[in-house]
């Protein structure tokens, strides 16, 4: 079997420098670069005892390009680059499209005027050949249709409505053998029945409040393991129950940016299976 690979990127310049989400609000200069090093080693121990790691270089003036998830979406050896929406993410683009190429990965892009940030808005079913999508708050509805066209892949398009979870990533996360971790009131009611669609009852791992701001949604999957910041007993019992083994690393200085372990991370090696085919849900 194919060894899992993540890009990450240290946080030399990690910071809160500016506000585009509602838990930047209170903490610009509030990080500590010591505390916040320590919790992204241990992040990164944690994966590479299970997959392998791969680094792309910090820059200067972009505090949040360790969120790695927003460097763009990957299948197969296609890389589809982020547009950010805020201008302050911005100049990442150039950086991370640069490493895709280095990488020889087959890049492409959304039209300028199409937000779309990667992998926080775009995620692959473990269980199905479907990529989730979502749109609200970053990135447009119209990136859906353009992935679709790019891709050749199923997307079930869903919107979220509550603005402390502005990626998908944060409130909602595939798990290998098809379950679905989320926290429905992050998602307006079309969405949630589209979940509900797709997601037979005994797949849906649904948080409550708690969890949700714990950021436990945004965990990293590697096969039976669930790596993420915080979880409740009852999550975690609830985790184990479906085969899991669930990690707890700290990553608040992240948090304090709107980002833990997903966000910290991007999943490299995402291979598309043969039953793979365009389906608009």
């Amino acid at each position: 079997m194919q060894r899992i690979y993540f890009l990450m990127c240290k946080p030399t310049h990690f910071d809160v420098s500016y506000i585009i989400n509602p838990w930047m609000q209170g903490n610009i200069a509030q990080t500590s670069h010591d505390r916040a090093t320590s919790q992204w080693r241990d992040l990164l121990s944690a994966i590479m005892r299970r997959a392998r790691v791969e680094l792309v270089d910090p820059e200067p003036g972009l505090p949040d390009m360790v969120f790695t998830a927003n460097a763009g979406f990957v299948l197969d050896d296609v890389a589809v680059v982020s547009r950010f929406r805020h201008p302050e993410r911005q100049g990442e683009e150039p950086h991370f499209e640069r490493w895709f190429r280095s990488r020889r990965f087959s890049v492409l892009t959304m039209p300028s005027d199409v937000p779309f940030e990667g992998a926080g808005d775009a995620l692959i079913d473990r269980g199905s050949p479907r990529v989730w999508a979502a749109w609200g708050h970053r990135s447009a509805r119209a990136s859906h249709d353009l992935l679709r066209k790019f891709l050749g892949v199923e997307v079930a398009s869903v919107r979220l409505v509550d603005p402390r979870f502005y990626h998908l990533d944060t409130c909602f996360c595939p798990l290998e053998g098809g379950y679905v971790m989320y926290y429905p009131p992050a998602f307006d009611e079309q969405s949630n029945r589209v979940i509900d669609r797709l997601v037979p009852p005994a797949s849906r791992i649904a948080i409550d409040e708690t969890d949700a701001l714990y950021f436990a949604c945004n965990a990293v999957n590697i096969g039976g393991t669930v790596i993420v910041s915080k979880a409740t007993p009852k999550l975690q019992q609830r985790l184990a129950a479906c085969g899991f083994e669930l990690i707890e690393t700290e990553l608040s200085e992240f948090l304090k940016s709107g980002g833990a372990a997903k966000c910290l991370t991007l999943r490299l090696n995402e291979p598309r299976g043969r039953a793979w085919v365009a389906r608009s849900a």
